[in-house]
């Protein structure tokens, strides 16, 4: 069935997350687009959103309108020896750098297959002529190529780019709500509709075309210390090391992180399935005291069909070895488990959800706690429910945990 082009259905503010209202807000601020291109680039209706948006979430002052200063070039100060001087220099610079390039090119062609000069044609080339540089008569004569292979090159590169639209398109309304979700991710949520489109395009193809359009992402790394495993309290023995967890709810783990707001920092306690990777509970709160933490395990159980024998895995940290945390397990009949040392890896599964929320998710800095908590229980619901997992066999938590129960 035929799928009409450029419907555009009407959307609400409840259409777009925090999240992405936070990352369009960064962007703008940030100098890679104005708020009207903004706008434009992701669809987002409404003269005013955007600013609305910066207005209310933005570190900047959008009452009023930015004034730009023009500064004074240093060139426009040069007598005109100096400037032939230095016009003189350039061109022998160029001349030196444009035989360098040649022999490079020519190696690469003459040994390796490269075919550079043919790959020349349908990019750089391109954008050369676009710009009025390099006229198509000067291309062919320079490059040693006819001009039908030019014409040809240039045939295939719009049919390319017009069946890339739709791609783009996909791509664009997953990061609206997943800002980060990595390229065989994305690829395993669009294939669906490549297939129903008609459109040929393979994971290293989709990686070649967010490349191309500067949509690829990069990892961000940070580190802050919440455990204090150097206490007189009771710990408990490590279950999970050599088990093999092969069915939901059958072992817990819980962690705790830090994030940050204008406020200051807070701590959001987790507890996932170790199978599913589903998010079962959790809490965000101003400190670390045992009875914030212990919401989490409350808000788990609560979740769980049933907690009898269930292990729950945790690190030493204080608020875990506490009487009040051992009681709400020992009451759920739930297994004590806790890693056997101070390395942070024997709990790497819940520090890798740690981590895929605050790389993936929480990536734009709030300015209130209760903002914060928003945006928090935005992201988790979408993690359970829409992100697939390479170890789940590219599902969602949501489905693995599901079916099993089922």
């Amino acid at each position: 069935m035929d799928r009409p082009e450029n419907t555009q259905r009407k959307r609400t503010q409840r259409d777009y997350t925090l999240g992405f209202k936070l990352q369009v807000v960064s962007a703008v601020e940030k100098g890679d687009m104005t708020y009207k291109q903004a706008q434009k680039i992701y669809g987002i209706q409404g003269r005013s959103t955007v600013l609305t948006w910066l207005r209310k979430h933005g570190k900047m002052d959008w009452s009023q309108p930015t004034l730009r200063i023009m500064t004074t070039s240093p060139k426009a100060k040069e007598s005109p020896a100096q400037k032939i001087k230095r016009l003189e220099k350039e061109l022998d610079d160029e001349r030196a750098r444009n035989l360098l390039l040649n022999e490079v090119v020519d190696i690469l062609d003459a040994e390796h297959g490269a075919g550079l000069r043919k790959k020349l044609i349908g990019q750089g080339d391109r954008s050369l002529q676009q710009q009025g540089k390099v006229s198509l008569s000067q291309s062919s004569r320079l490059l040693g190529i006819s001009r039908q292979a030019i014409y040809q090159s240039e045939q295939r590169h719009k049919r390319r780019e017009s069946e890339r639209v739709p791609v783009t398109n996909m791509v664009m309304e997953l990061r609206r709500l997943m800002p980060r979700l990595g390229t065989r991710k994305l690829y395993q949520l669009i294939k669906p509709q490549l297939v129903e489109l008609g459109i040929k395009l393979g994971r290293d193809g989709l990686f070649t075309h967010l490349r191309d359009q500067q949509m690829l992402v990069k990892p961000r790394k940070s580190y802050i210390k919440t455990t204090d495993s150097k206490h007189w309290m009771k710990k408990y023995p490590n279950l999970l090391k050599g088990l093999e967890v092969n069915k939901p709810e059958q072992a817990l783990v819980s962690d705790i992180t830090y994030v940050e707001s204008d406020e200051g920092v807070h701590y959001l306690s987790l507890v996932t399935d170790a199978n599913s990777r589903k998010i079962m509970g959790h809490e965000l709160s101003r400190d670390m005291k045992a009875e914030n933490v212990v919401k989490a395990l409350h808000q788990a159980t609560r979740a769980c069909h049933q907690t009898e024998s269930v292990i729950h895995h945790s690190d030493r940290g204080v608020q875990y070895c506490s009487s009040l945390y051992q009681g709400v397990l020992k009451l759920n009949r739930m297994v004590p488990s806790m890693t056997d040392g101070y390395d942070c890896y024997q709990n790497a599964l819940a520090e890798r959800v740690n981590g895929i929320l605050k790389q993936e998710f929480l990536l734009y800095r709030c300015k209130t706690f209760a903002e914060l908590k928003v945006l928090i229980n935005e992201s988790i619901t979408i993690y359970n429910r829409m992100r697939p997992h390479l170890s789940l066999g590219m599902k969602t938590p949501e489905e693995v945990h599901s079916k099993a129960a089922a």
